[in-house]
Parts: C-alpha cells; structure tokens; sequence
C-alpha cells in the first residue's frame, strides 16, 4: 500500500491509554508506514496528573496496540518513552535526536502542533474523537467519582488497571493533595 508520509509522529502522556489514543493512532497510522508514538513526561509517575508509570504505560499501549491492529502493529508502530525536558523551543530537535527520522506530527495538541510547525514539520490535525469523553483528565476525575469502568477505557486493558490498583492510586494520589 502506499501512504503519504514515511513516518509520522504521535506524542501523548497515556495517562492511562484510551479509545481516543486508539483512534489518533489508527488515524496516523493511515498516513504513514510508520508511526512512532512518543510516551510523553516519561520521568513522572504516582502523581494525580501523571499516575502511572512510563513502564506501565508502554505495557498497556502495547497490549492495546497488539489487540487492536494485530501484527501490523508490530511492524509499523514504535512505542518511545520520552522524559521531559522543559524547554519548550529546542523539544522538537530533542525528539529529532531520540528518534529516527520523522516527516511531521498528529496531534489536537496546539502546543505540539506549534512547535513542529515552527521547527519546520508538517502538522496535521487529527479529527476529533470523543473528546469530552475520551480524555485522560476526565477519566481520572471519573475514576475518582466512582465511575467503575469509564466507557473510554478499552476492554484490553481493564483487567491490567485492576491488577495494578489505578483507581486505588489515583484515590491514594488525591488524599496526598
């Protein structure tokens, strides 16, 4: 098949992985032969923003990725933790150092798409998927209302969340603040 880009990069903090991520990946995934999905803030973990950890987040991303697009995946997708480095300007010739070579980015994400465009990338903004729904901030304020399962959460990973107590932490994690 041909596609128009070569690679193309996904940026997120997975916190924890749902449909929406699932939906921005499919849909870079139908641009390039590549997509290369950074694990943003790859340094934060047990923190109410940030619960999980950059382990954590790569093992459901990948089980979720496996599940949903079967060996395509493993050929066409590349799962990279990032640590942050808070400097908004050079992060973009940040990733080109830990990265191979990329065409541009997908992203919702104003900031993300500002500095690829500033550095010269091609941006192209994903369609919306559910995004009142299907949003890391939301779901882990509805966990912390006693919403059970979150519709955004998908199947495949349910039962790994459970294993590792994210409710219990998210719930530990707000008496802390």
């Amino acid at each position: 098949m041909e596609y128009p880009h070569r690679r193309l990069v996904v940026v997120g903090r997975f916190q924890p992985p749902h449909l929406g991520h699932v939906h921005l990946i499919e849909y870079a995934l139908s641009l390039a032969e590549e997509v290369i999905v950074v694990i943003g803030s790859a340094q934060e973990s047990f923190t109410l923003k940030d619960p999980l950890t950059a382990g954590e987040r790569l093992h459901l991303l990948d089980k979720l990725l496996k599940s949903r697009l079967g060996e395509d995946y493993c050929r066409r997708v590349k799962l990279v933790p990032v640590m942050d480095i808070n400097m908004n300007k050079v992060w973009v010739r940040y990733l080109e150092m830990l990265l191979p070579s990329f065409d541009g980015v997908v992203t919702r994400n104003p900031l993300v798409a500002e500095l690829f465009k500033d550095s010269g990338y091609e941006v192209i903004m994903q369609p919306m998927y559910d995004r009142g729904e299907c949003e890391g901030t939301r779901i882990r304020s509805q966990i912390l209302e006693g919403v059970d399962s979150p519709s955004c959460i998908p199947d495949e990973i349910k039962e790994d969340l459970a294993r590792l107590d994210f409710a219990g932490r998210l719930r530990r994690l707000s008496a802390k603040d």
